[in-house]
């Protein structure tokens, strides 16, 4: 009886101490890796940061699973008695699994990764950083029509990938088609508005036009859909009575967005202003 404990206790200890071994083999391996690529000049701050978060969930991956392979016989002889409590644990962390499982959907989806835009559960911005747990966001605002940063960071769970739609706005494009609405007066010249904006928009999306219907093209190729043309186009619309609302469709670099959002608004107004004088 007294060899059965000694036994016990040597193979425990040399499971922890294989535990130990690999704890501090990985965390040696991401710190030189981290630091080989904040060294490595040939990559950009974006590329720099997803290898790091890369290497990060990697190097989790991989003590998990070094634990499970240690520690398997241990596993092994609790695994009857530890049915009851399992069955308990799943009831009292349900949520916590559901992010794991919200994990998993991101990586084997390919639904998103570090520098892309989302908007999910009424939160919208930059993806700066996710593990299997949560995802952290740059905000971006404020609300849904504006493309500036507010230096807010907003983290959420998982989990929400199952109850909420998420919406990427660079499907992994250069360019990419995007709207714009202006509101008017009905009693007002709405056609002279109409041209000003459709002027101004052809005006300053006109430097890039042929690329962007390159990169629709392109869309159209790889998804077999008939991609929408990248001309500036206008629609109308009458929300209530008295009231008009044009809708500017124009085409704009996926990082540049604001900024030709901003050229068109200015050069409409300018127009619109020198047609009342």
């Amino acid at each position: 009886m007294q060899l059965s404990w000694i036994t016990v206790d040597s193979s425990v200890f040399l499971d922890g101490l294989k535990s130990l071994i690999l704890l501090v083999s990985v965390i040696l391996i991401r710190t030189l890796v981290v630091r080989g690529i904040s060294r490595n000049h040939a990559l950009s701050m974006e590329d720099k940061r997803r290898w790091v978060v890369t290497t990060r969930n990697s190097m989790v991956f991989v003590i998990l699973i070094g634990f499970v392979v240690i520690w398997a016989h241990e596993l092994e002889a609790f695994a009857v008695s530890i049915v009851a409590l399992a069955a308990a644990l799943v009831l009292a962390t349900k949520e916590l699994i559901l992010c794991l499982s919200g994990a998993a959907l991101r990586v084997g989806g390919k639904v998103y990764g570090v520098g892309d835009r989302i908007q999910i559960a009424g939160h919208r911005g930059v993806v700066l950083d996710h593990d299997m747990f949560a995802t952290k966001l740059l905000e971006i605002g404020p609300g849904q029509s504006s493309h500036l940063y507010t230096g807010r960071i907003t983290v959420f769970p998982n989990s929400l990938l199952f109850t909420n739609a998420l919406v990427k706005e660079n499907p992994g494009q250069e360019y990419g088609l995007y709207t714009l609405v202006v509101p008017l007066r009905s009693e007002g010249e709405w056609q002279r508005a109409e041209q000003a904006l459709l002027m101004a928009a052809k005006t300053e999306c006109g430097p890039f036009m042929e690329e962007a219907a390159r990169q629709m093209k392109l869309l159209e190729q790889a998804n077999l859909l008939e991609a929408p043309s990248p001309e500036p186009r206008i629609t109308i619309q009458l929300p209530e009575p008295g009231k008009i609302q044009l809708v500017l469709r124009f085409p704009a670099p996926d990082r540049g967005r604001s900024r030709v959002e901003q050229a068109i608004l200015r050069r409409y107004l300018i127009e619109m202003n020198q047609a009342v004088v």
